[in-house]
C-alpha cells in the first residue's frame, strides 16, 4: 500500500485521486483520508466514481474548519482567526444523491462497523467523521497552540 499526504500539494486532490487509484487498481482496497475543507473543492467526483465504478472509500474528517489555516492563524494571531468556519453540506446525503454508499459517525465505536459496511456495499462509499475543531491536531489543541505562542 501508499499513503500519500504531502505537506505542498494542493487541497483537495484526494478524492480524486483515490477515485483514479480505485479505476487503476480495482483489486486493491483504496481509502482516502480528506478533511472536510479539501473535500468541498472536488467532491462533485463522486459522480465520475460511480459512473465509471469507482470502488474508494472517502473518510471525510467534518470539523467545519479548514483546520490546518486556522492552526497556522492561532500560532502566530492567537484568537484571531478569520474565514476558517465552514459551513458545511450534508455530506452524506450529497454522496447518496450521487449514489454513494454513506454514512456519519459521531463516535470512535462507531468507526469499524461503519467501515464494514463501507467495504460490503462494493461501491464508492464516503463516512463522515464528525469531530472538533478544538483537537486539531492528534497531539494537540488550539488551546495548547494559543497557550505555546511567547507572549510579546
Amino acid at each position: 500500500g501508499r499513503l500519500l499526504g504531502p505537506i505542498s500539494g494542493a487541497m483537495g486532490y484526494g478524492a480524486p485521486a483515490a477515485i483514479a487509484a480505485s479505476l487503476m487498481h480495482p483489486d486493491r482496497l483504496v481509502v482516502c483520508f480528506a478533511g472536510d475543507g479539501g473535500f468541498l473543492m472536488s467532491g462533485q467526483e463522486i459522480a465520475a466514481g460511480i459512473q465509471h465504478g469507482a470502488r474508494p472509500i472517502l473518510l471525510i474528517f467534518n470539523n467545519a474548519s479548514y483546520s490546518t489555516i486556522r492552526m497556522h492563524q492561532e500560532r502566530d494571531y492567537p484568537g484571531r482567526s478569520i474565514a476558517t468556519d465552514l459551513v458545511n453540506p450534508d455530506f452524506v446525503a450529497l454522496a447518496r444523491a450521487y449514489g454513494a454508499h454513506a454514512e456519519r459517525v459521531t463516535r470512535t465505536a462507531e468507526l469499524l462497523p461503519a467501515f464494514e459496511r463501507a467495504v460490503a456495499a462494493g461501491t464508492t462509499a464516503l463516512i463522515e467523521l464528525q469531530t472538533d475543531v478544538e483537537r486539531i491536531t492528534t497531539r494537540g489543541t488550539l488551546a495548547s497552540l494559543r497557550a505555546a505562542r511567547p507572549k510579546p
